[in-house]
């Protein structure tokens, strides 16, 4: 198997569920600018929408879209735990994931991270903040994870309040939210995977700015 993944993007929470698995599998960086990966191949050959994260099953079946291969990769490894055997589990898992996909990646923190959106655009999201993620914070208030063990459904809110550190998002706001953040910090294969990644984003950020020094990158963009 292959997990196709740009540095501290959404992928990074796939990432977590395979080291949380003890998967073997390869991993490819694709640079979300030039879209091409570490082989110098073109990713939009593989994934059209140049998107991350991809994963690459045996026999060559691509899926994509972040909450399926977080779904998939609980089914494949079953003895992770990484989500919920029953209807109603199940159905709680994907209503995180839906709604972490939904209001937060995609509605509040997007705007936010793209540095084309209008000042207007980015005032419409960061007003969204207060009820989404205080929402969050309450789900959260003196509970360890958002199910009753740790899912693929932390791993994905991990990767989603990371992006916290480059937007007007204070998780402080929310005392329960950077508590929480930083608790999964301390799992192994959290703090392995991030730790990962930010070595990868440095150098790649080191790599625009030799191209192009007179443009800024983004932090962290949607990839």
């Amino acid at each position: 198997m292959k997990l196709y993944f740009s540095p501290l993007a959404c992928s990074l929470s796939a990432r977590i569920a395979l080291y949380e698995a003890g998967a073997e599998i390869s991993y490819v960086e694709v640079d979300p600018r030039t879209k091409r990966t570490e082989e110098s191949a073109d990713y939009r050959a593989i994934h059209p929408l140049g998107l991350v994260p991809a994963l690459e099953i045996e026999g060559g079946e691509l899926v994509t879209e972040n909450a399926a291969i977080l779904q998939l990769i609980a089914d494949m490894y079953p003895d992770a735990a990484l989500a919920p055997r029953d209807p109603l589990g199940r159905a709680r898992l994907q209503q995180w994931l839906s709604f972490i996909g939904t209001e937060l990646h995609k509605a509040l923190y997007v705007p936010l991270l793209d540095r084309a959106a209008p000042a207007e655009a980015r005032a419409y999201a960061l007003a969204k903040a207060e009820s989404r993620l205080g929402w969050v914070a309450g789900r959260l208030a003196g509970r360890e994870f958002l199910l009753d063990r740790f899912s693929v459904a932390d791993a994905y809110l991990f990767t989603i309040l990371n992006w916290s550190s480059v937007t007007p998002v204070d998780l402080k706001t929310w005392p329960a939210l950077p508590a929480y953040h930083a608790r999964l910090q301390q799992r192994p294969a959290v703090a392995r995977a991030f730790a990962e990644e930010r070595a990868r984003y440095a150098r790649e950020i080191e790599r625009h700015a030799k191209a192009a020094p007179a443009r800024a990158e983004p932090a962290v963009n949607d990839r």
